[in-house]
């Protein structure tokens, strides 16, 4: 049976960190807030891969109080959730994604980024869906002091 669930992140710019967004290292002047990389795009997709489980969000296995997410890849996040999703007989089918971004502009960046969500969740690539758009210049997003992420996923459970 085919379960689907959404997810949402969302970062705001400080200065001092790396840009990182699907596992892939971005050049910019800023990167995002967090606890661990702050990686909008994988945090998405293991909202929307729980959801899809029915499991509380990415915050419930990975707490920000926690000493070991401080700065962890969030590819190690991705891959628990992986595991979560085997564990119960699983299959993720796919996940689709969009990136919020004023700037940078990301799309040269979204091979590199498909293949490592891939590698992650253990599917072929061409089952993660990418893309990327701004907001037209409105509010916080607009303005440039942050990105957010939006994706789906659907898994396929036997139990």
């Amino acid at each position: 049976m085919h379960h689907v669930g959404i997810g949402y992140d969302v970062h705001r710019f400080v200065e001092g960190r790396k840009l990182v967004l699907g596992g892939v290292e971005i050049p910019h002047p800023r990167g995002l807030d967090g606890h661990s990389d702050a990686d909008v795009v994988m945090h998405a997709i293991c909202d929307a891969v729980l959801g899809a489980l029915g499991e509380p969000d990415i915050g419930h296995f990975f707490p920000n109080t926690d000493p070991r997410w401080q700065g962890a890849a969030s590819r190690i996040f991705l891959q628990e959730i992986a595991r979560q999703v085997s564990l119960r007989d699983g299959r993720v089918v796919n996940v689709d994604a969009t990136i919020i971004a004023q700037q940078p502009k990301v799309s040269p960046f979204v091979p590199a980024m498909k293949e490592n969500i891939a590698l992650a969740l253990g599917i072929n690539l061409n089952r993660v869906g990418i893309k990327a758009t701004t907001n037209e210049h409105l509010g916080f997003l607009g303005r440039g002091e942050g990105i957010a992420a939006l994706a789906v996923a659907s898994v396929d459970l036997t139990r």
